[in-house]
Order: structure tokens, then C-alpha cells, then sequence
């Protein structure tokens, strides 16, 4: 099974680094997918939700106010101003994350259909895992 390398940085560190199969990224044009072997771009991010399917095929999303990503065939760089990992392994730690990646995306979303839309992907993905 083909798998990249997706590392998603912020100026505090590193906020997620793992082989993944594929991520759905928030572009400033519109969401995009990337898989394994993706042709290499540089692209601008918009406030939003990195959707991550790892290779056992469950989701992890990552929110981020805004950045940019760098492709390649095997890895997937971003560079985010901002961004909350939204996981844990309670209820509690679920929630507690989940409420600082909607403080961050209410911060920068341009429009209440924008925050609707990702809030709603941030809580169906961790819900499910």
C-alpha cells in the first residue's frame, strides 16, 4: 500500500508527523486531495480542516487558521501559522481539543457558512475514532 509522509509544522513545532495514506487539504481555491505519487505544487492555505486517513484507515483532522503546503511524490509538508490537532483518548481530551480548534477557525473563518462547514467536519471525525 502506497503511503506519504505528512508533517504539519506551526512556528510552536511540530504538530502532526505520520505516514499517511491520503490528506485533504483547506486551499485558498477550494478543498484538494493529495495521494502517494502527487505531482509537486506549492500551494496557499485557507483557515480550515486537514482531513487525515491513516493507514488503517481511520480519520485524524488537524484545524489551522491559515499556511501554506509543499507536495512532492512522498511527502506533504504544511506550514501553518496556527493549528490545533483535534484527538484524544477520552471524552474529556476529545472535547477539550475540539474547543481549541473551533476558538482558532472562529478566529479566521471569513464567513459563518466556512465555521459551520469545518466545525462540523472537526466533530464527525473525532466522534467516529
Amino acid at each position: 500500500m502506497d503511503m506519504m509522509k505528512l508533517e504539519v509544522v506551526t512556528p510552536l513545532g511540530l504538530i502532526f508527523s505520520k505516514e499517511v495514506k491520503q490528506v485533504t487539504l483547506p486551499g485558498s481555491e477550494g478543498e484538494f486531495g493529495i495521494l502517494p505519487g502527487h505531482a509537486s505544487l506549492v500551494s496557499l492555505l485557507k483557515a480550515g480542516v486537514i482531513d487525515i486517513e491513516l493507514e488503517n484507515g481511520k480519520h485524524e483532522v488537524v484545524a489551522i487558521n491559515w499556511g501554506h503546503v509543499k507536495v512532492d511524490e512522498t511527502k506533504v509538508t504544511v506550514l501553518a501559522d496556527g493549528a490545533v490537532s483535534v484527538h484524544g483518548d477520552s471524552e474529556s481530551e476529545i472535547a477539550a481539543s475540539i474547543e481549541s480548534a473551533e476558538k482558532l477557525l472562529e478566529s479566521m473563518c471569513d464567513s459563518d457558512v466556512t465555521f459551520a462547514t469545518a466545525k462540523a467536519k472537526i466533530e464527525n471525525v473525532a466522534r467516529s475514532n
